[in-house]
């Protein structure tokens, strides 16, 4: 057998080992109703051959994997991130974002002194250690918000930008590293200049060629999807023959088509794809845990203490004075307070250049895994600890203030010709109720056709549900679908309405059936409301004539 063989096969050996791990650990985390996240690590450390069972060797295979799959989300988070929403926050978010990093590397340049951390004689130890704790994980922060659907969140898209912010910070250090004993301008001038060209000319692509291809396609939302990894990858090695990493260029992919309809509709297919390689990404982190001692444990669970810390002395004042409100600059904190996997990258490169000592990546990386396990939980209780810190902080007298949220509390899935007069009546009868109402369709073209009239339009394929998490419509009033079975594509009314009971409980929700029977099935199931065309018209015909005949027999 062919080395090249031999080698895809031990590649798919070990992955095949990394998901039973993870799948049998995540189980047993799900028993104890521990984050599954935890369960993906453990699976990685019961394979490594620190602590396991020696069963994977080759740690290279699923880092491979993890790569992948690590590129895949930052294309997810750049759609995340809009750019028009962040230059809105304008200095605000910039000066958030600045204030975060700069001063957390400053505490822990203070902080970290006392635990024999020095920079000296060519040893940088303090310098990255700081610098490790100040970046958070844009993975794992996005991941859990998306779970929570809290990404589009006042304190979701602060959490967002500081993270963007985050990561130019870290590519600006990346980029000075090799001259940290000898800084030359010159050098790091050349790496931000080819990053700002790669930006520019992916942005020019997206505006003149990208919104064309989209437009064409719009109406098949495969090739869409398709267009969009093609478009990820495409950006991501033009970024690594620039210098600079696959990351970034993922990252840069995903903010160009942020602007476009369809970014949300990709980002709900695409979870699927993440998660698998997500999931060996934290393998990867369970085969690389050292042995245990008493020193590093101690030094890592200090480490977490000062990031929680950091970040609630950092955004938490930073944003009520910049008064995006006292809450929302709690939430931000409380979601910021872990370390990223660039903490990993910077530390390992930092190794290559002999700046830091042997056990310095052990400490990031015993530390990130501490700081990823709590963060699972800090997230999840986020709004819980939040109002415990807000009824700590009224004792001092200070009032929340901040940014409110748009109320979209109508929602609308689908807009032919029921919607379309369902918005004539709206504007006609009830204008004031234009600002609340939110219309979810794939055809592009209403979007200039509605927006104009105060109607807010966006992308999505009721075919895939999971879309409608991410526009938020949990806290709706009215879900209204007017479209029948046999209108309907990939998906029908019954299996619709299942998920918008999940997804807006507290919603009175309004469905549309061909039958009779179907209706009093979709009543029965939960719908408040539901519409058979064909009876209402016929309703109204007898209604006309019966008025007619009453005028004509006076």
């Amino acid at each position: 057998m062919s080395p090249a063989i031999d080698q895809s096969l031990s590649l798919l050996t070990d992955i095949a080992y990394g998901i039973i791990f993870a799948a049998a650990a995540s189980h047993v985390a799900r028993l104890f109703r521990q984050p599954l996240i935890l369960g993906y690590v453990l699976g990685g450390v019961l394979l490594g051959t620190h602590l396991g069972f020696g069963l994977v060797t080759n740690e290279a295979n699923i880092e491979l994997i993890s790569e992948i799959g690590l590129n895949l989300l930052l294309f997810i988070i750049g759609m995340e991130i809009n750019l028009r929403e962040l230059v809105k926050m304008g200095k605000s978010m910039l000066t958030l974002g600045v204030v975060q990093f700069a001063a957390c590397v400053a505490l822990g340049l203070l902080a970290f002194r006392f635990f024999g951390y020095r920079i000296g004689n060519g040893n940088f130890d303090l310098l990255y250690i700081a610098v490790a704790a100040a970046l958070s994980s844009t993975l794992i922060v996005v991941k859990l918000l998306h779970d929570k659907f809290e990404i589009h969140t006042v304190a979701g898209r602060l959490t967002v930008g500081v993270l963007v912010l985050q990561d130019v910070c870290a590519i600006v250090f990346m980029a000075c590293q090799p001259n940290l004993l000898n800084p030359q301008l010159g050098n790091i001038a050349q790496s931000l200049g080819f990053g700002a060209v790669l930006v520019a000319t992916t942005f020019l692509a997206s505006r003149h060629l990208l919104s064309r291809l989209f437009l064409a396609a719009s109406k098949s939302p495969e090739l869409v999807l398709l267009t969009s990894i093609a478009w990820c990858f495409f950006i991501a090695g033009l970024a690594e023959i620039a210098g600079l990493s696959k990351e970034m260029g993922a990252l840069i992919a995903g903010m160009s088509i942020a602007a476009f309809p369809y970014g949300t509709d990709v980002v709900a297919k695409l979870t699927g794809i993440r998660d698998f390689f997500v999931t060996l990404f934290f393998v990867s982190l369970g085969l690389k845990v050292p042995v245990a001692t008493w020193q590093l444990l101690k030094i890592s669970l200090v480490v977490a203490a000062f990031v929680l810390g950091s970040r609630l002395l950092s955004v938490a004042p930073t944003a009520y004075f910049l008064r995006m409100g006292l809450r929302n600059g709690l939430l931000t904190a409380l979601n910021l307070a872990q370390m990223s996997e660039f903490s990993l990258v910077i530390t390992a490169l930092g190794a290559n250049y002999g700046h830091v000592s042997e056990g310095l990546s052990s400490t990031v990386l015993t530390s990130m895994l501490v700081t990823s396990i709590l963060a699972t939980y800090i997230i999840k209780f986020n709004d819980t600890l939040t109002r415990t810190l807000m009824r700590a902080v009224r004792i001092l007298n200070v009032q929340e203030g901040g940014v409110q949220e748009d109320k979209r509390d109508i929602v609308r899935l689908g807009c032919f010709r029921a919607g379309m007069a369902f918005l004539e009546a709206v504007e006609t009868r009830a204008s004031h109720l234009k600002e609340r109402v939110l219309v979810v369709d794939f055809n592009a073209a209403l979007k200039d056709l509605l927006e104009p009239r105060g109607f807010h339009w966006v992308y999505g394929d009721l075919a895939h549900p999971e879309t409608l998490h991410h526009w938020g419509i949990k806290d709706a009033s009215f879900v209204i679908c007017s479209i029948s079975d046999t209108f309907l594509k990939g998906i029908t009314n019954r299996r619709l309405l299942a998920h918008l009971k999940q997804m807006a409980p507290n919603a009175q929700i309004i469905m549309t059936a061909e039958e009779n029977q179907e209706a009093d099935m979709l009543r029965k199931e939960g719908a408040r409301y539901v519409i058979v065309s064909e009876k209402l018209s016929g309703m109204r015909i007898c209604e006309l004539v019966t008025k007619n005949l009453d005028q004509l027999d006076a």
